[in-house]
């Protein structure tokens, strides 16, 4: 690959008209073919410790490299270059086959119509898009993984995504010039949207990023400011729409049938890269300067705004759609395990736009921040990002194993966000908004909008405020769940009931479990510390717990109960729980905080296909609570061979027992099916009352059950190596007593019978004490 960046890099200028001929085969040999047959340079897994990595990252820097050079020269002559429709996200593609429009602006007026018929429809992109769609396409093509992979944050496409956005999204300053111009004087911007389309999205918002006038104007008479920023624009729809928008709202109602199969099911590598999109869009964002924060109409009525600050103003609500459905999609998909902070972490940052502010932008720690007043049309515009996913995450966090220390630091990491001052109250205030009824919200509006000195009154300006807030949460709920949803409150006492307060439950119990677990390899430490002065401690404390995991063992535990400690304080602050209300909680448990209760059996129901665990009874096993005890439920006869069995024995008994309980089955069916003292005997040494009694305690289906207790013969024991030595040992103490090997044998016989005889006459006593 070296050597053919190499020659890519000196011979792209010198081919002149043929430049948009190799265009197309050079972006596929960079990023590979969109099916993922041509791997192209393997940008994700290419490392700062490869050879090629600084040749790679100088050769598609935005900035000078040779790449975007030639992207700018072929935009200026305005080629155009084709993408199958099959490669666009699923909603777009059905829009276009469905004969509707799509709701992003990029995708309007391209549609080619080829000549063979309709099966072939393809997008025509100008230069830069091709560019950027093949690049941002380059992430979600599946590609074989390499053996030796480092983290994907250190990868080639990891740091290029990073320098692009801030590139063409700066924090500081306005978007650098395209090196290469036209006629004009620029680079010539894409040709200008149809005035009658229409942009009506799930929500009210407009998709278009500007003012609607700068898409429709003529690039001619447009501002030259305004020619530069659709690069930036360009960049961020093709990054959400290839990154993002693999789910509209129809279609993710219909993922909630177990029938549909998913569309798209991104990787922990995707979800990262997203994750760096959302805190660097909050930085573009937040970097407007306070007097361009407003953003009332009137505000900026009689100010010319730039096109760079409305486009930034812009921003959160045109990502807001698409991350919603697509995390909310993780949320629901993603398995119980500690992959899933790749996700959390995107939520979290999207959800605390306050933390990338300031000159550099670095993320501001969240522990004991007050989240400032300014913030809170953010969080009534975005509510649902707060409180359907935060119910969301409490019903992902009731089955996970909160012992392991990964996923409590999930759980601790949530509720330390959410505990943040002031950060319940905007949300408890939002939820109010939403739930204001409609006939009080037509009350409230003014018949006008005098000012106080034409006869108003500032009450009036303060209930239009109010009324426009209003409409603006209602707008927002509806827009991302439907009209008719049934929204949840989060602060409601329905939540609290079904996930809240058994979730507080859950890691209370936890930490119980997590503090058995360290008492236990506690005391097995100082027992392997006594016995090594004898040479006879155990080698490796992993396995002395039963089913422990490394994560769940020595200082891993001390850390679960670190975070779990915490947690329960920030949730208990978030829901305005105080410390009596939380020792009712706990004592609520009853036995399950008695050690030797770890032994009764999960919270289960009886059917006829034998135990059926509930939700509780899962979560107890999840947490380590409350199990089943393991035992073989086949045949017993048909058991693996042990080790301290003879192979030719076993199999000899066992044919020798199979004739018999197929010739005498019956007889001995009707014997032990005898009430009387003669069954019970029989039953003694036909059936395995003890083995019978654990697999009802089992999950263990009615008919196995019934074939375990029919009665039959068992000749295995006698295969065993220690039943053959004390056989051996009683026959040599009875030729020591001058007794011949068929006196010992009805000697064995007669204490056999004996013993049973006995144990089934004092069988209940027995059983009564």
């Amino acid at each position: 690959m070296n050597s053919h960046m190499r020659n890519s890099c000196k011979d792209i200028f010198r081919l002149g008209d043929e430049l948009h001929l190799i265009f197309p085969w050079l972006v596929e040999s960079v990023f590979g073919s969109l099916d993922g047959v041509i791997a192209g340079w393997n940008l994700r897994f290419l490392h700062s410790r490869s050879n090629e990595y600084n040749i790679v990252m100088d050769f598609l820097n935005p900035r000078y490299g040779p790449m975007m050079k030639l992207v700018y020269k072929l935009q200026a002559e305005e080629y155009k270059y084709e993408i199958p429709i099959n490669y666009l996200p699923g909603p777009v593609k059905a829009c276009i086959q469905e004969g509707v429009l799509p709701d992003c602006p990029l995708f309007h007026n391209k549609l080619q119509f080829p000549l063979s018929g309709l099966l072939t429809l393809n997008i025509a992109f100008n230069p830069f898009e091709f560019f950027m769609f093949n690049f941002a396409y380059c992430l979600i093509t599946p590609k074989v993984r390499l053996s030796l992979l480092s983290h994907s944050t250190d990868s080639a496409y990891f740091v290029l995504v990073d320098t692009y956005l801030k590139y063409f999204l700066p924090t500081e300053g306005s978007v650098p010039p395209s090196p290469f111009s036209d006629s004009r004087g620029s680079v010539s911007a894409p040709s200008p949207r149809s005035s009658s389309v229409s942009f009506a999205s799930y929500g009210i918002h407009s998709p278009s990023l500007l003012k609607h006038h700068i898409f429709h104007q003529p690039s001619v008479n447009a501002d030259p400011a305004a020619q530069e920023i659709w690069r930036s624009e360009t960049l961020l729809q093709m990054f959400v729409e290839i990154w993002l928008h693999h789910y509209s709202l129809e279609m993710y109602q219909k993922l909630q049938s177990p029938q549909v199969k998913e569309p798209f099911s991104p990787t922990e590598e995707h979800v990262l890269v997203v994750r760096l999109l959302v805190k660097h869009l909050h930085a573009f964002s937040n970097s407007l300067k306070p007097e361009q924060l407003s953003s009332s109409p009137s505000a900026h009525s009689h100010t010319h705004t730039s096109p760079l600050e409305e486009f930034k103003r812009s921003v959160p609500r045109f990502v807001q759609q698409k991350l919603y459905l697509f995390l909310q999609h993780c949320f629901g998909h993603w398995p119980l395990d500690a992959s899933f902070r790749a996700v959390l972490e995107t939520w979290l940052s999207y959800i605390q736009p306050w933390r990338y502010t300031g000159e550099k932008a670095n993320p501001q720690p969240d522990q004991n921040r007050t989240v400032p007043e300014k913030w809170e049309s953010f969080v009534h515009e975005n509510l649902l990002m707060y409180t359907k996913l935060f119910q969301v995450f409490l019903n992902r966090a009731v089955r996970t194993d909160l012992v392991n220390a990964k996923n409590a630091l999930m759980v601790f990491r949530v509720a330390k966000v959410f505990a943040q001052p002031n950060l319940a109250e905007m949300i408890q205030k939002g939820e109010q908004l939403f739930l204001e009824p409609e006939h009080v919200l037509h009350h409230r509006q003014p018949r006008g909008y005098l000012t106080p000195g034409q006869g108003g009154s500032y009450l009036s300006s303060r209930q239009r405020v109010v009324t426009d807030m209003v409409f603006k949460v209602k707008s927002h709920v509806y827009g991302l769940e439907g009209q008719d949803c049934q929204y949840k409150q989060m602060f409601g006492t329905e939540l609290r009931g079904a996930v809240s307060l058994p979730l507080i439950q859950i890691i209370a119990q936890a930490r119980q479990t997590a503090k058995r677990i360290s008492d236990h390899s506690s005391e097995v430490a100082a027992n392997k510390s006594f016995l090594s002065w004898f040479g006879l401690g155990a080698s490796d404390l992993n396995n002395s717990f039963p089913g422990a995991e490394p994560e769940e063992t020595g200082e891993y535990l001390k850390k679960t109960h670190e975070f779990l400690d915490r947690a329960l304080e920030n949730l208990c602050q978030i829901f305005k729980l105080n410390q009596g209300q939380l020792n009712q909680l706990i004592s609520n448990l009853g036995s399950l905080e008695d050690d030797g209760n770890s032994k009764q059996l999960p919270d289960c129901v009886q059917s006829e296909n034998g135990l059926i665990l509930t939700d509780l009874g899962r979560r107890q096993i999840i947490n380590g609570l409350r199990r089943f005890d393991i035992h073989y439920q086949g045949d017993p006869e048909l058991q693996p061979i042990r080790s301290y069995e003879n192979a030719l024995l076993v199999r000899l008994f066992y044919r020798i027992s199979s004739l018999i309980n197929e010739r005498f089955g019956r007889h001995m069916n009707a014997l032990c099916s005898r009430p009387d003292f003669l069954g019970r005997l029989s039953r003694h040494y036909l059936t395995n009352l003890d083995s019978t009694t654990k697999l009802k305690h089992s999950p263990m289906s009615r008919r196995m059950l019934e074939r375990s207790q029919r009665p039959r013969l068992s000749l295995r024991p006698l295969a065993s190596y220690r039943t053959i030595l004390l056989l051996l040992l009683f026959y040599v103490f009875g030729s020591l007593l001058s007794l011949g090997p068929i006196s010992s044998t009805v000697l064995l016989l007669a204490g056999g019978f004996l013993y049973g005889l006995l144990m089934t006459l004092f069988a209940d006593k027995l059983k009564t004490h």
